[in-house]
């Protein structure tokens, strides 16, 4: 989805411009110099580097390890191949259009760049909008884990290609400009007015729209069910207090003792000061007085209540690290998507409107090009590098196999 080449003005005969100026290349492209050459080429090509290397660690991941031989990661993998494809086929041509001054390719070429340009990342933006509608299924229908079954995740792949296919191929049937690359020097996705706005729509407004909103019923629907489930657990633990409780007045008011009576406070309060030390005290305190193990009165204090105190506080706060957790994961996601591909579609959609009155800054637009690019890098990080299995995975295909201590580290 490219932008870049719109800016850059087509320039005349070789023979009109200036070495002193440019490198010319009767059969390459025209640079503006060897040090932005040098440099762009070096940032560009360890972001695609980097890129290819971690898609390629995903589908490696999912066909090798069995562990990751499941349904929900079909979509990853998918996702995977997309980032791929952009990656492999489109940010090379993209790299190399951003050193030169000028489109040197034929223009079938400049067909094949845009056309997989406009495909694989409305493919890459779509599977995400997929995984966010899975995991509300799966949040949502407790049923649905169980009845996801290969065949309805393989039809959603199929979808989702299939209308990222629809939204490449309207300028393939006409729905674009009459520019020839070869002759103006420029190689972009068509910029009818018409089909930027049904592009980008199709490609990203709606898809994030409804992105948006489906991570934001997962956030509070998940935060009910955190919510939901710590109130159970309260009512059990005070169910279980005052069982507690009451057994233990039972106790001390029928059965014989031996020794001075303990108080009903002393019994309910003693173990309660929120340490382990005092059921050690108290046991202790059993033996110096003399009373038997088994005398009631005197040794039965309810410790479990204390226990169930502490372990309730401990819950409360790995739910609400849990709950923190949950939104930062998805705050994640979202930010970054809208990060990369916000500013890109802002000036898609701005560009044909106002083009024949100004038109925007190269590096503007190489900027923004290139940041939705890196979303593509960023996928395998944010939906695999997070996972526990994944990381282990990834691990394996490198070492080979685990030891203890990276098998823990892992788990983590």
């Amino acid at each position: 989805m490219d932008m870049t080449s719109s800016v850059y003005e087509p320039i005349g005969n070789e023979s009109d411009v200036t070495t002193s100026t440019f490198n010319v290349s009767v059969d390459g492209p025209i640079i503006k110099s060897i040090e932005h050459l040098v440099s762009v080429s070096v940032i560009l090509g360890l972001m695609i580097l980097f890129t290819i290397i971690g898609n390629v660690f995903v589908i490696a991941a999912i066909i090798l390890e069995k562990n990751l031989h499941n349904v929900a990661n079909y979509l990853i993998l998918s996702l995977a191949v997309a980032d791929l494809m952009v990656a492999s086929i489109v940010m090379p041509i993209s790299a190399v259009n951003e050193v030169s001054m000028k489109w040197f390719f034929r223009s079938e070429i400049c067909v094949m760049w845009t056309t997989m340009d406009v495909l694989c990342c409305t493919a890459s933006i779509l599977h995400l909008v997929a995984i966010s509608i899975d995991r509300y299924w799966a949040v949502t229908n407790i049923d649905y884990t169980r009845t996801r079954t290969a065949k309805r995740i393989l039809v959603m792949i199929a979808i989702l290609w299939f209308v990222a296919m629809l939204i490449t191929i309207p300028p393939l049937f006409g729905w674009r400009d009459d520019n020839d690359p070869t002759v103006t020097g420029v190689c972009e996705i068509s910029q009818n007015t018409g089909y930027q706005v049904f592009s980008t729509l199709g490609a990203f407004y709606i898809p994030t729209i409804l992105m948006l909103i489906i991570y934001i019923k997962i956030f509070f629907v998940a935060r009910e069910r955190i919510r939901k489930k710590r109130f159970a657990q309260a009512a059990k633990l005070q169910q279980r207090q005052t069982t507690t409780q009451q057994g233990t007045e039972m106790t001390l008011l029928s059965v014989p003792h031996k020794s001075s009576p303990v108080s009903r406070s002393e019994v309910s309060e003693a173990p309660c000061n929120g340490s382990s030390e005092s059921h050690d005290d108290n046991d202790n305190r059993c033996k110096e007085n003399g009373h038997v193990e088994d005398d009631p009165r005197s040794c039965m204090i309810p410790k479990g209540g204390c226990e169930i105190l502490r372990a309730k506080k401990h819950k409360e706060k790995l739910e609400a690290k849990r709950e923190r957790k949950a939104a930062r994961t998805l705050g994640i996601i979202t930010g970054v998507y809208i990060v990369c591909w916000l500013p890109f579609f802002i000036l898609a959609i701005v560009n044909p409107f106002i083009r024949h009155i100004k038109q925007i800054p190269g590096p503007l637009s190489s900027v923004v090009l290139w940041l939705g690019y890196v979303n593509s890098l960023l996928n395998p990080i944010i939906y695999t590098v997070f996972n526990p299995e994944f990381r282990a995975a990834f691990h394996k295909i490198l070492f080979g196999k685990y030891s203890r201590k990276n098998r823990r580290r892992a788990q983590r």
